[in-house]
């Protein structure tokens, strides 16, 4: 059976790649490898994941230099053809510097980096990413940032709610979406969307750091292991 192949970028600052890496390697159906940002070739994967960290140590501001690396113009090519991509906290705002994704990644509204597990909600389970999750499901997962607050105008917003693209948001124990739930400030509890398409993800919480049950969830997991059954689906 042919290997769903995933590609990580790494670019300078990058400090979650090999997190991916393990993660994707250890997957039925698999192989992943690391992408330099400097290459122009993304070695005929089938899913790119931009990781987080600290791109070009978050410098003019994150993600803006980053969204310029060689690599990126394969990456824009890649997801116009309708193949993945995933963009996970520095990966997220790489992907609305690119345009990929609407909006922008902002200071954390108290201005304090935050690093602490929260709950989420599935919002839309209709996509290759979020299909082995139950819509309504509440996930447990890590975040480490200190841009996370996401911004778009009421526009954009409310065309975004209608199509669904609102895909995770941060929300209580209880599934219960709440100001006292949102970490950062975000628009509408916001913790992940996906474009108009539906085949870019971009979310600041942390799947690959949660797909481990020694790390306290599995619940990342599901995410990935979307992404090869469907495409395993789709060869069959």
């Amino acid at each position: 059976m042919t290997k769903l192949r995933f590609g990580i970028v790494v670019f300078p600052g990058s400090n979650c790649d090999h997190d991916a890496l393990h993660v994707c390697q250890s997957l039925p159906n698999a192989e992943a490898k690391l992408l330099w940002h400097k290459n122009t070739d993304l070695e005929e994967s089938d899913v790119i994941i931009l990781p987080g960290g600290f791109s070009f140590g978050d410098y003019l501001r994150t993600g803006a230099i980053a969204r310029f690396s060689p690599i990126m113009t394969e990456v824009m090519r890649h997801a116009k053809l309708g193949k993945p991509v995933l963009g996970i906290c520095n990966g997220f705002q790489i992907l609305c510097e690119a345009g990929l994704l609407p909006g922008v990644l902002l200071r954390n509204v108290h201005r304090r980096f935050i690093c602490k597990t929260v709950t989420l909600k599935v919002m839309q389970n209709d996509t290759i990413f979020t299909a082995n999750y139950h819509q309504g499901e509440v996930l447990r997962m890590p975040i480490a940032h200190g841009d996370g607050n996401y911004f778009a105008s009421p526009e954009v917003l409310h065309e975004m709610e209608d199509n669904g693209q609102i895909i995770f948001k941060y929300c209580n124990a209880y599934g219960e979406i709440t100001d006292d739930a949102n970490p950062n400030g975000s628009a509408h509890n916001i913790a992940g969307i996906v474009n108009k398409e539906r085949n870019v993800l971009g979310m600041m919480p942390h799947p690959e750091r949660a797909a481990e049950s020694l790390l306290g969830s599995t619940d990342g997991r599901r995410l990935f292991e979307s992404l090869v059954q469907r495409a395993v689906l789709q060869a069959m």
